[in-house]
């Protein structure tokens, strides 16, 4: 594999959404995740008398996952559509350039 000096690099567009989307939906996952568990630790202790210490810590991870799995399926899906609006876009415009020239 020879390497030329004057060759260009070759760009290729990133199918990764930007990092500030990214940064928001992990934000997102982690407060649902704060939320499911708050719900869930207060569903077990409605549901138990005495001492349930170990289901109050069962409801607590069991409302945390449901949540923040939810809420990142939600994200992924939606970081997915944003990507294809950007490039959908960008197609657009690179037709309507194309034809004003």
């Amino acid at each position: 594999m020879s390497s030329d000096p004057d060759a260009q690099p070759t760009v290729v567009p990133s199918a990764l959404p930007t990092g500030r989307a990214r940064a928001l939906a992990v934000i997102a996952v982690v407060v649902a995740g704060v939320c499911g568990a708050l719900i869930g630790h207060a569903f077990a202790e409605l549901q138990c008398t005495g001492d349930c210490t170990t289901w109050k810590g069962v409801g607590l991870v069991v409302g945390a996952l449901i949540a923040a799995s939810g809420v990142a399926v939600v994200a992924v899906l939606t970081l997915r559509a944003m990507d294809e609006w950007q490039n959908l876009a960008a197609r657009q415009r690179q037709a309507l350039d194309e034809t004003d020239q």
